[in-house]
């Protein structure tokens, strides 16, 4: 025997990973061979915080700091780091503080509307040039004539129910419902002509008042306001479910 003593180490070590940037902790292997500099490569990949921008801090498997991974010529085994020690990577780029994400810290360019009105570069002024959206005289007239058509024809559809009335509510998307005309009219909530239909199962929002106002009677979940012309009224009779039977 000479005396000498062999020191046998693993070649790779097992370690757990956290940050500044997530609250998530990794565990990853990595080689004792690489660089501090190499090292922090590696976590780049692993936590998104750029290589140049972070600080690493050893903690011992019990989380007690230990040192600062510093040196960025060292080799990753030359400091005290065994399996399950944490590793914790702090972004030095602003991101865990949501520098690059809270909108209210971007400095914003604002204009008075005269100044833009005046702007030949600007959206306003491509969508007059191209006479496009409001700008468009034609479009705007024969959207306008549409819609008091179609108010037109909810008044006329409208006037032909009455409370009272069986019903078959067909609103697209929806499954077509049965119920009982309770209210015909205008409403505090929107604009228009509308109809308050109880419904013969709860497929309905409500129990005939909305906001504060009662507009008719019914249980909960039975009440619905639809648009007269997704009202059809005739005799639809309120079907037996066998709710009754043995």
């Amino acid at each position: 025997m000479d005396g000498t003593v062999t020191v046998i180490s693993n070649p790779t070590v097992s370690v757990r990973v956290t940050s500044t940037v997530s609250s998530f902790e990794i565990n990853r292997r990595f080689n004792r061979g690489v660089t501090i500099a190499e090292f922090k490569s590696k976590l780049e990949m692993i936590v998104g915080t750029p290589a140049a921008c972070m600080d690493l801090d050893l903690f011992s498997a019990s989380d007690k700091f230990l040192q600062k991974l510093d040196n960025n010529e060292a080799l990753l085994g030359s400091y005290h780091v065994d399996d399950d020690c944490r590793i914790h990577v702090t972004d030095r780029s602003g991101a865990q503080s949501g520098e690059f994400t809270d909108l209210s810290k971007v400095e914003k360019f604002e204009i008075s509307d005269d100044a833009y009105e005046k702007r030949a570069d600007s959206i306003r002024s491509f969508k007059k040039n191209m006479k496009l959206g409001r700008f468009n005289e034609e479009s705007r007239v024969k959207q306008e004539e549409a819609l008091a058509k179609k108010e037109e024809e909810e008044k006329a559809a409208a006037e032909a129910i009455a409370a009272g009335n069986r019903c078959k509510v067909e609103v697209p998307g929806q499954p077509t419902k049965i119920g009982t005309v309770m209210f015909v009219g205008t409403v505090d909530f929107k604009p228009g002509h509308w109809v308050g239909v109880k419904y013969d199962e709860p497929l309905g929002k409500h129990d005939g008042s909305v906001n504060g106002k009662r507009y008719f009677e019914c249980e909960p979940k039975y009440g619905a306001f639809v648009k007269p012309l997704s009202v059809t009224v005739g005799d639809f009779p309120e079907e037996d479910y066998g709710l009754d039977e043995m």
